[in-house]
């Protein structure tokens, strides 16, 4: 196994290399991350990209004994462990971020500001050591050789991962299982593979096993935040749904409240335009209608009385038969009607029901005289239900009326009063309430 990874290595890198490059891309066009994360994960690819660069560089450039090469190694050797603790200071900037948000801290735990000035004091004497050479250093052949504190370069990454193996176990509950297994295996992965490296001079092992995480760890972190943004997404999915529920409610409740005010206008039609608007859906889901349409009929026939709200009450509650002039003011309600609610934009269907229900379907009705199926077919509907409810209805002058004279009037009005598909429709829903039912109670 070692044997193949020290043959094939610089090939393995430079795909990592192209791997890592591609998703510090991606990164800088990534709009959903916070800010603080997004340039962690930046700042992991792209040391990533950085460290294989270096590494492969100062495998080609070793034993080379050109002035160029000199410097490439040197250079390059340097940036291996300074990327390495670059990378590390990353993830550690990602890990404080996720704690004082997702994990709900209020400030940075300890040891994560432990752990980020190890990362200071490495680079620190990261920077001695190309003084001292205590960390490594080259023979005469230009090959990197170890120095007497070699491993104390080791240790200081060691030391931070293990800081920050530390917290996720701490809080390793709170964590979603796509943003802890990659954690936990940033901070374990390299340690094991920095073990093996110690025994296994030549391979670079810990460099690309941080890779491998830093590449891993993006992956996971795509798919975290896929699924809070689907959550975030079904989450205000619902609220919508519920501000919906909620302005459907307000709009049925203030419909039927101001249907109750103009029933109580009249002391002998309580609940008529509630029984109106009943009748009137159970006609239009005979007719096949849809639920949508049938709502809508429902709703319409509800207020298709709102124009008495501008008839006197002297009028509209007199016992006597009313005079031609009162007859006339009275006929104002259609028109009134459709003044009061045409303002209702969303919902157009509702004025035609107060406009029209008195239109009859020989052009006889008012207020325009339509004639047939120029009369909207919400209206020619609300007008036999309209018509049933005032036979059905106790009143001042008479009281219900038996069932057998309803369908008679009913069928009578066939072509001339009434829609006579809606007319039929209505002697259906007569004929099957056989215990008379369908009435005022």
């Amino acid at each position: 196994m070692f044997e193949f990874l020290r043959l094939h290595q610089l090939n393995i890198m430079l795909v990592m290399n192209g791997i890592c490059g591609m998703l510090a891309i991606l990164i800088l066009f990534t709009k959903t991350l916070r800010p603080k994360r997004k340039q962690s994960l930046l700042f992991m690819e792209t040391g990533a990209v950085l460290l294989l660069l270096s590494d492969r560089c100062a495998y080609i450039y070793r034993g080379n004994l050109s002035s160029f090469a000199h410097a490439a190694t040197r250079l390059s050797n340097f940036l291996v462990f300074f990327m390495s603790l670059f990378i590390l200071f990353s993830f550690n900037m990602y890990l404080i971020d996720y704690c004082t948000n997702e994990g709900g801290l209020k400030r940075t735990p300890r040891r994560l500001l432990l752990a980020k000035n190890l990362a200071y004091i490495g680079t620190v004497l990261l920077l001695l050591s190309q003084i001292f050479h205590f960390y490594y250093y080259f023979d005469e052949q230009n090959r990197y050789v170890r120095g007497p504190g070699f491993l104390l370069s080791y240790a200081i990454p060691f030391v931070m991962m293990a800081l920050q193996f530390s917290i996720i176990v701490q809080y390793y509950r709170t964590m979603s299982f796509r943003a802890r297994f990659p954690m936990l295996l940033f901070t374990t992965f390299p340690v094991i593979a920095t073990a093996a490296q110690i025994f296994s001079y030549g391979l670079s092992l810990t460099n690309m096993s941080i890779v491998f995480d830093a590449v891993l760890f993006y992956v996971f972190v795509i798919f975290d935040m896929n699924e809070t943004v689907a959550q975030a997404k079904q989450h205000e999915i619902d609220l919508l749904r519920e501000e919906q529920r909620n302005m459907n409610l307000m709009f049925v409740q203030t419909a039927e409240s101001l249907a109750s005010a103009i029933d109580a206008k009249d002391a002998y039609t309580h609940g008529h335009s509630a029984r109106v608007a009943e009748y009137s859906k159970m006609i239009a889901q005979k007719a096949g209608k849809s639920e949508k349409e049938c709502r809508e009929v429902y709703f319409a026939a509800l207020l298709h009385d709102v124009g008495k709200i501008g008839i006197p009450d002297s009028i509209i509650n007199k016992e006597t038969r009313l005079s031609d002039e009162e007859f006339q003011m009275i006929k104002r309600h259609p028109e009134i009607g459709k003044q009061i609610l045409q303002n209702i934009t969303q919902s157009p269907y509702i004025s035609l029901g107060a406009h029209y229900h008195h239109e009859r379907y020989d052009g006889k009705g008012y207020p325009d005289g339509l004639k047939g199926e120029e009369i909207p077919e919400i209206a020619r509907i609300i007008a036999v239900a309209d018509t049933y409810d005032a036979m059905t209805s106790k009143r001042s002058y008479r009281d219900i009326l038996p069932q057998n004279i309803v369908r008679a009037e009913i069928e009578k009005g066939f072509g001339t009063q009434f829609d006579p598909t809606f007319a039929t429709i209505m002697l259906i829903l007569i004929d099957n309430d056989k215990e008379y039912q369908m009435r005022e109670k």
